[in-house]
């Protein structure tokens, strides 16, 4: 191949690299002009929006500011009626009250008049309110439930209402004193009421107690009638109501905690009681018994012992003593070489006495005592077991 033709072939190639360039370049240009006019649009798009947004926060911003002064205005009149309704409530009680204590001033003034004109009169001192039906509390009641407070007002109520300001403005020395004796006059006057009510209360009080202890000793007899409980009519509540018919004989006043142990094991417990009470009283009636008392002997008694008393009214009491200690089991070897003993010595003093009379008559006391103690002791052994 010669130089010319590689030189063709090779420019020829450059023109068609070249081309190519230009050809993408445009598309590149193209494609730029198409995504910048996009941005521009997009651009316009979101500004416009931006802007709306801003004039609806605007919108926004005022309307808001509207209302809080709507709310706060709304909020200050509902405020001052408040603030309103308040005033007109302190108002309405304080002319009620006002109402309230000249009634009360009026009813002590015809109160005064009337205790005035019963001075002369004979009575009771005394006056007993009955409550209502429906359970209203009486006056007294509502004064006892008044805070501190409450009193404290209805006093200065009462002082404005009773205490006229004092007018000697212009008055001359005469006008002066003639006022002044008034004053005294009143003064004393009232010291001498307050005196005179305060006796009354003082008499009036001992008759109230008086009154409940008759009422209280009243409660206790019916209660005691009814079968009930001393103290059950006097207490706070009623007691309560016995379901059961009045033509029976018998009423269980048992309680139910009562009753519950009976089922619970206490039944067993009552038995056990009642038969230890039996028993004791029993005991105590064994105890308590009259014991025969028999003559003195003169001179030596027979089956004498050693430190025996002299007289078998000693060696009862020496029993009786024994009696409260700790008995002892009965030895039966030792009672019948005694009962031996004692018949020996019985038989040589029986020779000794004259008469055999005598001598029969004593043998016939000592086995009756001797009956009597094997009596005394087989009780002993069955009180041990």
């Amino acid at each position: 191949m010669s130089d010319d033709e590689e030189q063709y072939s090779e420019s020829g190639e450059n023109i068609e690299f070249m081309k190519r360039q230009e050809q993408k370049r445009s598309d590149l240009d193209e494609q730029l002009k198409e995504y910048i006019a996009e941005w521009r649009k997009q651009r316009a798009k979101e500004e416009e929006e931006l802007k709306r947004l801003k004039e609806k926060q605007a919108k926004r911003k005022i309307t808001r500011a509207d209302e809080e002064k709507r709310l706060a205005q709304k909020k200050k009149e509902e405020e001052e009626r408040r603030q309103r309704e308040i005033e007109e409530k302190k108002q309405r009680d304080m002319e009620e009250k006002r109402k309230r204590l000249e009634e009360s001033e009026k009813k002590r003034q015809a109160m005064m008049q009337a205790m005035k004109e019963q001075a002369s009169k004979k009575g009771p001192n005394f006056t007993i309110t009955r409550k209502d039906l429906a359970g209203n509390l009486t006056s007294a009641q509502l004064e006892r439930n008044k805070t501190k407070e409450q009193l404290e007002e209805e006093k200065k109520i009462s002082l404005s209402i009773r205490i006229k300001p004092l007018e000697i403005d212009g008055f001359s020395i005469e006008k002066l004193r003639s006022k002044a004796n008034e004053l005294w006059d009143t003064i004393v006057k009232l010291e001498t009421e307050k005196y005179d009510l305060e006796e009354r209360q003082k008499r009036q009080d001992y008759d109230l107690k008086e009154l409940k202890e008759r009422q209280k000793q009243q409660l206790r007899h019916k209660a005691l009638k009814k079968g009930l409980d001393p103290e059950a009519l006097t207490g706070k509540y009623p007691p309560k109501i016995q379901v059961a018919s009045k033509y029976e004989r018998r009423v269980d006043t048992r309680s139910y905690d009562d009753k519950k142990k009976l089922f619970e094991g206490g039944l067993t417990e009552q038995q056990k009681e009642f038969i230890e009470k039996q028993w004791a009283q029993q005991k105590e009636q064994f105890l308590g018994r009259q014991k025969t008392k028999l003559p003195k002997w003169f001179g030596e008694r027979p089956g004498k012992k050693p430190g025996d008393p002299e007289s078998p009214e000693g060696e009862e009491d020496v029993k009786a003593a024994a009696e409260d200690e700790e008995l002892e089991e009965p030895q039966f070897e030792e009672e019948e070489e005694e009962e031996e003993e004692e018949e020996e010595e019985e038989e040589e003093e029986g020779e000794k006495k004259e008469g055999e009379g005598e001598g029969e008559e004593e043998e016939e006391e000592e086995e009756e005592e001797e009956e009597e103690e094997e009596e005394e002791e087989e009780e002993e052994e069955e009180e041990e077991e």
